[in-house]
């Protein structure tokens, strides 16, 4: 039996709170559903370039999980976020700013 879902919003709250204590810089660049909206992550690199992170399902592993979905310069990454928000106007963006790549999609209680 899996554990109960936390909304959209509580999770983007708690994922800011841990960014912001990693010293990564977050801004939520649209605010989607607070109960139940997806939720894309676009980290900067600041060289041109970006990567996005969306959660997908893994039957395998039966959770869901952060897969990095696209990386490429950062505006094809800005027009594919925009083409997903007018198809899913519930949809959360969060951009995060990191040199080296962080994102701590990874972390324990991020992770899914």
């Amino acid at each position: 039996m899996s554990a109960p879902r936390l909304t959209a919003e509580f999770w983007v709250r708690a994922y800011l709170a841990r960014l912001r204590l990693a010293g990564v810089p977050a801004y939520v660049v649209a605010r989607g559903d607070a109960t139940a909206g997806a939720v894309m992550v676009k980290l900067a690199t600041l060289d041109g370039r970006a990567q996005l992170w969306q959660r997908q399902f893994d039957p395998l592993e039966d959770r869901r999980q952060w897969t990095c979905a696209t990386r490429d310069a950062e505006p094809e990454i800005d027009a594919l976020i925009a083409r997903e928000r007018r198809r899913d106007p519930d949809l959360w963006v969060i951009e995060l700013e990191d040199r080296s790549g962080r994102h701590l999609l990874n972390e324990p209680g991020l992770d899914g």
